[in-house]
């Protein structure tokens, strides 16, 4: 579970680590996360309680809108209180005295913990005992000038979004099914109601760390850029070609690309690609399914309960697209960057 941070220790996959793999009670983690992102725009490093406030609870509201399971406990003294001022009745001042009494118990204290452990980087100081608020540390400061640091926050609401679908669902986790649908959106479907979830690149650019699935080049999730990713089938489409009921579609099969390698003079387009390159993919599932991410449990239903029937799903579906498309079809590009994943 450390290896992909032992590997690239940075102020982003710290962060990452924080919004990937924190424990998830309640939504209260992601609304700070990105209220530090408008704080520190302001400049000041002391913020009290009551500054942290008004952005912390205007996301937690901004969400209840969404959906209102907020948290696994069954009640919330704050979330009814956001509710309150939802339906009009407390005013914003009364909602900003409530969170600073409520909303910040727990969420302050573990913020930085990941797997019972605290993180050697920190993005804020608890200084409410000293100054009763926070103090910014220079590391959000720094993460948030780097080049693309706006795809941290599209990936910390994609995460938000994922984790309160699975709560607002109200069924087994099994029952649950998260695909693509081919217009950038996955959607959860649980046979009853689809719902639009989030942004697909913004879901997956998380593990990938803002590199090429296939070359490790950089790229990034806003439209628009020259290196800004696509959604790319690991498996192309050609492979319905030998059984119509192949998972193209489904997030199993699902990674970035940078756009030299999905469409490029010579990239994979509807190419079969290399047997590292599947290890690879399989590497990638496996990490999502023993880090309890969101999408843990769809990619369990697609392809397996175990790792080695998982490892088999793959295999199977390599052997059917290489009878179908022919071994000399078999593609991987050159690194263009290290290996991070």
């Amino acid at each position: 579970m450390s290896e992909f941070y032992e590997i690239e220790p940075s102020l982003e996959n710290y962060w990452r680590a924080i919004i990937l793999f924190g424990r998830n009670v309640a939504s209260y983690k992601f609304a700070l996360a990105k209220s530090l992102y408008e704080l520190k725009a302001q400049g000041n490093t002391i913020v009290t309680l009551d500054q942290l406030a008004e952005p912390f609870s205007r996301h937690i509201c901004e969400h209840l809108k969404l959906v209102d399971k907020q948290a696994t406990s069954s009640s919330s003294k704050y979330l009814d209180f956001c509710r309150a001022f939802n339906s009009g009745e407390i005013d914003q001042q009364t909602l900003i005295n409530k969170t600073v009494q409520f909303g910040f118990v727990n969420v302050i204290d573990a913020f930085h913990n990941v797997h019972q452990q605290e993180l050697p980087k920190r993005f804020f100081m608890d200084a409410r005992k000293s100054h009763k608020g926070i103090i910014l540390t220079d590391e959000i400061f720094q993460l948030f000038e780097a080049q693309n640091s706006l795809d941290l926050i599209d990936e910390t609401e994609a995460r938000w979004r994922l984790v309160e679908t699975a709560w607002d669902m109200n069924l087994p986790k099994h029952l649950v099914q998260i695909q693509h649908d081919d217009r950038g959106i996955l959607v959860a479907d649980n046979k009853i109601r689809r719902v639009n979830v989030t942004s697909a690149k913004s879901a997956l650019n998380g593990y990938q760390k803002s590199r090429c699935f296939y070359c490790f080049a950089p790229i990034t999730i806003e439209q628009l850029q020259a290196h800004s990713a696509d959604v790319d089938h690991f498996f192309p489409h050609k492979l319905r070609e030998c059984d119509i009921q192949k998972p193209i579609n489904e997030v199993a099969n699902l990674v970035l690309a940078c756009p030299e390698c999905n469409r490029g003079q010579q990239g994979k387009s509807d190419r079969l690609p290399s047997v590292n390159l599947l290890e690879r993919l399989h590497k990638r599932n496996e990490y999502l399914i023993t880090s309890h991410h969101p999408l843990r449990e769809t990619l369990i239903a697609q392809t397996g309960f175990i790792e080695p029937t998982r490892r088999g799903f793959l295999q199977d579906a390599y052997n059917c697209a290489t009878l179908t498309m022919g071994s000399r079809m078999k593609w991987e590009p050159t690194k263009m960057g290290t290996g991070v994943f």
